[in-house]
């Protein structure tokens, strides 16, 4: 297999339309699960999952059956399956999130699943309730096939990079809120109170950074950071973070953003893109683990 296959290029101009649908329908399944899976710390449950064809819920419970929901971003289509053999599916194609979410409701009604959801989207600017949205429309899908591959590669290089580690780690799982793939590994300790959570209300942030974190993960670009980039950063961020000697060369400090950024294509062009993306990783979580003084014998194989 070449590498074009396994790391393709997604330059963000050519599928910023598709990426805005694509995250709205995202959202719309990950909010079923959201409603039907008990809380998780750190709201590991709302999260969705690389699969061998796309991305996937997992099992979610329903009374005393179960079912999954997965887009299959090879053959194109939302796939229903319950726990008694029933399988439903949608064509995934050019259509309005409104439209999306009509008729992913009645393909769940057909197959016996009521569920109600909170209908507007979350960390997006400007958010339209989903039966309303008649604005993202797009499906491109060559270029969701891209973005799953990529998925892909870096949920295998996340997976190895959290194999080194003891202590308390999440999964490799993707956040449809923030519309990124991300590891995260604890150091045991508590962490001071957010500064984007000074109210109580705010309950997300301060469950998703109740402790100390070293986080890292794959971002599709948009907003300050243009094209698709692997992140890394620590919470809280420790004296002398942003100054830390990164390794590989083409990894920076974005001082707004408070993380560590490596361009996807710095990976994609790099002579061994698995070696490049575990240094920084590696380099990342370094900075982190001894700037804070964190317990390495004890958390690190």
């Amino acid at each position: 297999m070449n590498r074009d296959s396994e790391w393709p290029a997604l330059p963000l101009n050519d599928w910023k339309d598709t990426y805005a649908t694509l995250h709205m329908w995202t959202q719309i399944v990950g909010k079923v699960r959201l409603a039907q899976c008990s809380n998780l710390n750190h709201w590991w449950n709302v999260t969705l999952y690389v699969s061998p064809c796309g991305l996937t819920t997992g099992p979610m419970p329903y009374g005393g059956q179960a079912f999954e929901i997965e887009f299959d971003f090879i053959g194109h289509h939302l796939v229903l399956r319950t726990s008694d053999h029933e399988s439903r599916r949608m064509a995934l194609k050019p259509q309005t999130v409104a439209d999306f979410y009509s008729a992913f409701m009645e393909m769940l009604h057909g197959a016996g699943i009521e569920i109600a959801i909170w209908t507007t989207p979350v960390e997006v600017a400007d958010p339209i309730p989903f039966e309303k949205d008649t604005i993202h429309a797009s499906y491109d899908p060559e270029y969701a096939n891209r973005f799953w591959r990529i998925l892909l590669q870096s949920d295998r290089i996340m997976k190895e990079f959290r194999s080194r580690f003891l202590g308390k780690s999440s999964p490799s799982h993707f956040f449809w809120g923030s519309f990124d793939l991300a590891v995260t590994r604890f150091s045991g300790r508590t962490a001071p109170q957010h500064p984007g959570a000074p109210n109580v209300s705010d309950r997300v942030t301060r469950e998703a950074y109740s402790h100390e974190v070293s986080s890292c993960g794959f971002w599709p670009g948009g907003g300050p950071i243009d094209d698709p980039a692997f992140y890394a950063y620590a919470y809280a961020e420790p004296p002398g973070f942003a100054d830390w000697k990164l390794e590989p060369e083409s990894a920076f400090y974005d001082p707004a953003m408070h993380e560590f950024f490596l361009p996807y294509d710095a990976v994609r062009e790099s002579e061994s893109p698995d070696r490049t993306l575990l240094t920084f990783f590696q380099s990342t979580y370094e900075a982190a683990a001894q700037l804070s003084k964190g317990d390495r014998i004890s958390l690190e194989r």
